[in-house]
């Protein structure tokens, strides 16, 4: 299974609301190095010559996305999101050509390089199924009870943080999520739609620094490697 590299369409669920960031805006919308959060991760992937077009899910409600430089851009294209990330994915899946690929991406992770989408790109080769980044956990896992204390340690071998952009035949993606809501299965990401659906997603390793910005803390770590990365 092969796609045409111009039929590269990167998806943005941005309808949520953020509220572990305790702002008084959406998470995606706070200040980051002179401009928004999701302003750093619609320039990364609008200005990737691979990916044809941006679309971006939206909170009904949402009125800040017209004021970002980016909302004009030729590439780019909104539709209205839903309560769930999965539900949102499938609004502008609905949008998409079915023969394209589909790069779906996190809003709050701004420090996406280029490398790392090239790399998910090129791993259509060793997995025609579809791929996601990921990271290898590196520190001791530990499992714990409801009250806190340690039940076990987990062994970290073949395991790995999910991360995003997540890289998937369209047409797929689009049928197994749909299936994958109608059973009411949990859906906490695209991979795990297909894994529903009996697919098993590669694993590309990218790096440490596509962090996604969770809790304050986050924003001043995201800000250092952004200026590492020369934006």
């Amino acid at each position: 299974m092969s796609q045409p590299t111009n039929q590269i369409i990167a998806v943005v669920p941005a309808a949520g609301i953020g509220s572990r960031m305790g702002a008084e805006v959406p998470k995606q919308y706070l200040a980051l190095n002179e401009q928004t959060i999701l302003g750093h991760t619609l320039d990364c992937l609008l200005n990737h010559p691979q990916i044809a077009q941006v679309i971006v899910a939206l909170n009904p409600e949402d009125k800040h996305f017209c004021l970002l430089p980016q909302a004009q851009h030729k590439k780019l294209q909104t539709v209205t999101g839903g309560n769930e990330r999965a539900d949102s994915v499938l609004a502008a899946l609905q949008q998409a050509d079915e023969e394209s690929w589909v790069l779906v991406h996190d809003a709050a992770r701004p420090c996406l390089s280029h490398l790392d989408i090239d790399k998910l790109i090129a791993s259509t080769k060793a997995f025609p199924q579809g791929a996601i980044l990921g990271a290898p956990v590196r520190d001791t896992m530990k499992r714990t009870g409801e009250h806190g204390e340690i039940c076990n340690t987990v062994c970290r071998d073949n395991l790995w943080h999910a991360l995003t952009p997540q890289y998937f035949q369209a047409k797929q993606l689009k049928l197994n999520l749909q299936a994958a809501l109608a059973a009411g299965a949990k859906i906490t990401d695209e991979a795990s739609a297909m894994e529903w659906a009996g697919v098993m997603p590669g694993i590309v390793s990218g790096r440490a620094d596509n962090i996604k910005v969770t809790h304050p803390d986050d924003l001043q770590l995201a800000s250092l490697f952004l200026k590492n990365l020369g934006r």
